[in-house]
């Protein structure tokens, strides 16, 4: 350690009381964070590209400042999903500090990382009160029984008025009209629990599309159906 001739010659004053760091909730406990292993807990956020062209939704499962699971959710620009792919493999094994300076191939994810370790290390977590934190699989929770993301996708225009396309159910394939011609519900499919009846328990497309079919809203009592993605 070097110092200048100026500290040198300074007079050593004592330190009187020793302020230490302000506890944080860590999975039920209220821990003084000393060190990267002293952090624990389940949380997730989003981040953005530099040209805010597309997002990242990040879940992380921390325990004793390690990574061990880790969901990437990502959604705008193509390339993404590959990124997303690369930091999957990347993150778990790594402590928040290494993942926080690590090259996650997408400034979005890397965006994700950065205000997650702020959640993080200031005890911000969705499990800060949990005692001893989520289970390591409890961010498959986020993805619901069909194990895929819940994407909302609408588009309208001025002349034709509003499309719903993707909702929380599934995928829109017919909207329901009133003789206004106003939405009044919607027919959807649930992709994820059709493709595993069809490529897990073998069930025939038609009828794993039957059986996955449903409605919202006043749906049956519309005056007019249309496919919002053709009509």
């Amino acid at each position: 350690m070097h110092y200048t001739k100026e500290v040198e010659n300074m007079t050593c004053i004592a330190q009187g009381c020793k302020h230490g760091s302000s506890p944080i909730p860590v999975e039920g406990r209220w821990v003084k964070a000393k060190e990267v292993k002293d952090i624990s807990g389940l949380t997730h956020g989003i981040g953005w590209c530099a040209p805010q062209q597309g997002a990242c939704k990040l879940t992380l499962n921390i325990k004793e400042g390690i990574i061990h699971e880790a969901l990437v959710e990502t959604i705008g620009c193509t390339g993404m999903t590959h990124s997303a792919a690369m930091a999957a493999e990347i993150l778990v094994g790594k402590t928040i500090l290494e993942a926080l300076n690590t090259d996650l191939v997408c400034d979005a994810i890397n965006t994700a990382m950065r205000e997650l370790f702020l959640q993080i290390a200031y005890g911000r977590s969705q499990s800060a009160f949990s005692e001893d934190g989520l289970h390591i699989g409890a961010g498959l929770e986020d993805l619901g029984k069909g194990l895929r993301s819940q994407v909302g996708t609408m588009y309208s225009t001025l002349e034709k008025g509003a499309r719903y396309l993707d909702m929380a159910e599934g995928y829109v394939t017919r909207l329901g009209l009133d003789e206004n011609n106003e939405i009044i519900g919607y027919e959807f499919v649930k992709l994820g629990p059709m493709m595993e009846q069809i490529t897990v328990k073998g069930i025939a497309p038609e009828e794993a599309l039957a059986k996955c079919t449903g409605t919202y809203g006043r749906f049956k009592d519309a005056v007019k159906t249309i496919n919002p993605r053709v009509q």
